[in-house]
């Protein structure tokens, strides 16, 4: 451990949308912000190509520019941008202490939790190929759907999420496959009954995906398995959507944040504010409803006002 202890205003942890927002509202209020990037500096936008409804980039966006614009923006007025990541708090007392790289000890005022969700994904070598090729494998399709407009896709989840995808995708591709591993869904009737009676959404039960198919570039087909008869086939598609939840990055504060049974932060309604006074959280880290780099971002300033205003009630 350090035997430094660097006393700060204002410790935002994570970048993204939601962790430069905040850095920029902070800056400008003086509160002379630190942030660090985490494990995945601009968050899960710098895996996705295409930003087209941001608003203000009428042309659209790559996300990696857009986390980089942002970071620029947030350093222009001050915010000290760090890579690194935390690795432990212990939020018990004022001041906040937060330990990075498991050696840099430092004591916030305010922390902002900024940390977002992992979409969770089959694990397939196929399927992360394409990914990260950005060539047909996403998990949004509020984000993605509008690139496979008129065209067949597959969609891979049960829940309600992935219904709710589903029947989103259905409004502008030809097709969608969507493949329920077991033979019955985890989503609510409603929604169960809505994919069934959407005409151009094949359902297949008791299928797993075997490999996502294409010339290297982008996706041309998904093969698929019937687990009860063992038979394999493919099925023609541009885009593959996995839509089987999200795990948020929040196991670190665990002990001291109130969490949901999945793992988001538990914020006060209308507010970022969690159960630690001075500890507010922005981003996907408690948005599972939205997941959008707009939302994020408008709670990345809510955070930023929060902490500004505990700031000024201390005094």
């Amino acid at each position: 451990m350090s035997d430094t202890i660097e006393k700060i205003k204002c410790l935002i942890i994570g970048s993204g949308p939601a962790g430069y927002t905040a850095a920029i509202y902070a800056a400008r209020a003086n509160m002379n912000p630190v942030l660090y990037q985490g494990t995945q500096p601009g968050g899960q936008l710098t895996t996705t190509n295409e930003v087209e409804n941001f608003p203000g980039y009428p042309d659209g966006v790559t996300g990696p520019e857009m986390m980089v614009q942002l970071q620029e923006q947030a350093k222009r007025f001050g915010t000290d941008i760090r890579d690194g990541w935390v690795t432990k708090v212990d939020f018990s007392a004022a001041p906040h202490k937060v330990w990075v790289n498991e050696t840099t000890e430092i004591h916030a005022e305010t922390v902002i939790i900024s940390t977002g969700a992992s979409a969770k994904y089959l694990g397939l070598p196929s399927e992360q190929h394409y990914l990260q090729m950005g060539g047909g494998v996403s998990a949004c399709a509020v984000c993605d759907g509008f690139f496979y407009r008129n065209q067949e896709v597959v969609i891979v989840g049960a829940g309600d999420s992935a219904c709710e995808e589903a029947h989103y995708l259905s409004k502008l591709c030809k097709k969608v496959t969507m493949l329920v591993r077991t033979d019955k869904f985890r989503a609510s009737r409603i929604m169960e009954e809505r994919v069934r009676k959407t005409e151009n959404i094949e359902i297949l039960t008791n299928t797993s995906t075997v490999e996502v198919v294409g010339d290297g570039q982008v996706v041309t087909s998904v093969k698929v398995k019937n687990t009860a008869t063992g038979e394999e086939r493919e099925i023609p598609a541009t885009g593959f959507f996995v839509a089987i939840g999200h795990k948020p990055n929040t196991d670190i504060f665990a002990d001291y944040i109130t969490l949901d049974e999945t793992g988001y932060i538990v914020n006060v309604p209308g507010s970022s504010k969690t159960n630690v006074p001075g500890v507010f959280v922005a981003g996907d880290a408690a948005d599972h409803v939205y997941r959008q780099a707009i939302t994020a971002a408008g709670t990345g300033c809510m955070a930023a006002l929060d902490a500004e205003r505990y700031l000024a009630s201390l005094e």
